[in-house]
């Protein structure tokens, strides 16, 4: 018996690997306003699309109707567009959160699966970060992912839901836009290389990243939806790569010095991430791709 699976911002970079790891043995519905997706991310696999946005709660109401479980991650992803407009990204990325949750609710669904993000853990020196650290978000976004999590905990505490929150670290791999303010910086430092430009750190390049291939990040969304409990995991590697490393291990696959510039330091920019994975690996998250591997398939092919 198929499932019914909805994705919200199914269209973007993630949303549409999702969708793609979902659709073969289910009935997939992607919302997507595409603001920031692509329809052409889903050209390729059988699911309904709708246009709209999870500001439109009755839209939700609508396309929740039978679903089984709900994957939520339409959101504005940028902390610097959060910086500039923190109302707007209050309005999608919260009130839009509790809209995907209040009409998953009344549809009888009994799983909404968010995606949440490391920003939430702030610039704390602890290393490697866990799930009960005291959050310090630094930025609107970061606020807002923390706010989302406070909801889906709240409406399983007071509405018996399972709802999961996934706090997911730098998600990598293709589909990921480098001429997109919301992109990662692995997709800007390859694609200026593949170019032969020369890519930009802000900052020294000391900073590091727990950097998760996006096939890894799949599998742990489809192990959330089968699993007995709700709960905050944080989805990634386990390992971090600073950007200079980074850098060096791309010239590497490219068979050439790739020589950064630097430039300054962005405002609400995290200096060091590290996960505690552990908690995700008793749900059987296990990443498959080292940073080289993952980098290796990004750039040949």
């Amino acid at each position: 018996m198929e499932n019914k699976f909805v994705v919200t911002g199914g269209a973007g970079f993630i949303g549409s690997h999702l969708a793609q790891a979902l659709y073969q043995d289910n009935e997939v519905l992607v919302i997507d306003d595409l603001t920031s997706g692509k329809r052409e991310n889903l050209s390729n696999i059988d699911v309904e699309f709708i246009k709209g946005s999870i500001t439109d709660i009755d839209l939700l109401k609508r396309a929740f109707v039978d679903a089984d479980c709900v994957y939520h991650l339409a959101a504005i992803a940028s902390v610097q567009k959060s910086v500039k407009d923190p109302l707007g990204t209050n309005k999608v990325n919260v009130e839009g959160t509790l809209n995907v949750l209040k009409a998953a609710r009344d549809a009888g669904v009994e799983r909404v699966i968010f995606a949440s993000s490391a920003a939430v853990y702030g610039d704390s020196p602890q290393l490697p970060k866990d799930e009960e650290m005291r959050p310090d978000p630094k930025s609107p976004y970061a606020v807002s992912k923390l706010a989302g999590e406070g909801y889906l905990m709240a409406f399983n505490e007071i509405y018996g839901m399972k709802n999961i929150a996934l706090r997911y670290f730098n998600v990598y791999g293709p589909r990921q836009d480098p001429s997109s303010e919301y992109s990662g910086v692995i997709s800007k430092f390859v694609s200026a290389a593949l170019e032969g430009n020369v890519p930009v750190i802000h900052g020294d390049g000391m900073q590091n990243r727990d950097f998760v291939y996006v096939k890894d990040v799949m599998r742990a969304n489809v192990l959330a939806s089968d699993y007995g409990k709700g709960g905050v995991f944080n989805i990634a590697s386990g390992k971090s790569t600073s950007l200079n490393e980074l850098v060096k291990i791309i010239g590497q696959i490219m068979g050439r010095n790739v020589d950064p510039i630097y430039s300054d330091f962005r405002p609400g920019d995290i200096r060091h991430s590290l996960a505690d994975i552990s908690k995700a690996k008793a749900m059987g998250h296990a990443p498959m791709h080292s940073i080289e591997e993952g980098l290796r398939d990004l750039v040949i092919n």
